[in-house]
């Protein structure tokens, strides 16, 4: 896994640079990887009312959906050249659970302060997701 770990994010870092973010000058990529090894890719895309900006990790989840993805998100990494670490927003954190695999966690893959990759799980960032029984 650690081979894969590097290779989304590699690929995280070399999407941000097509990220739309002319107001906040704070580009981020995202690459999602599901249980089926397919990947999708997000970069943010702002506007200029900023409630409408779409975020890297729900663009390339939204990405993922278009190609009949719905469930059996194993990873994704996040890279901003702006901010080391760079979390994902709660709202990116439920998206990512809404398409993971069941009753399974997501492996969240960020870059550390001293530029080291580092794995964390989306349970660490949101230990009660909204759910709803069907």
């Amino acid at each position: 896994m650690e081979k894969m770990t590097e290779e989304l994010f590699l690929e995280a870092k070399e999407i941000s640079k097509n990220s739309y973010s002319p107001y906040s000058k704070f580009p981020v990529g995202a690459c999602a990887l599901f249980e089926n090894g397919k990947k999708y890719l997000g970069v943010n895309v702002e506007n200029v009312s900023y409630g409408l900006t779409l975020c890297a990790e729900r663009n390339a989840l939204s990405n993922a959906v278009t190609k009949g993805e719905t469930t059996g998100l194993v990873a994704i990494a996040i890279y901003s050249p702006r901010q080391k670490m760079c979390v994902p927003c709660g709202a990116c954190l439920q998206w990512m659970a809404e398409f993971r695999r069941e009753n399974k966690d997501v492996t969240i893959i960020l870059e550390d302060d001293s530029g080291n990759i580092q794995t964390h799980l989306l349970s660490e960032f949101l230990p009660y997701n909204f759910k709803f029984d069907k």
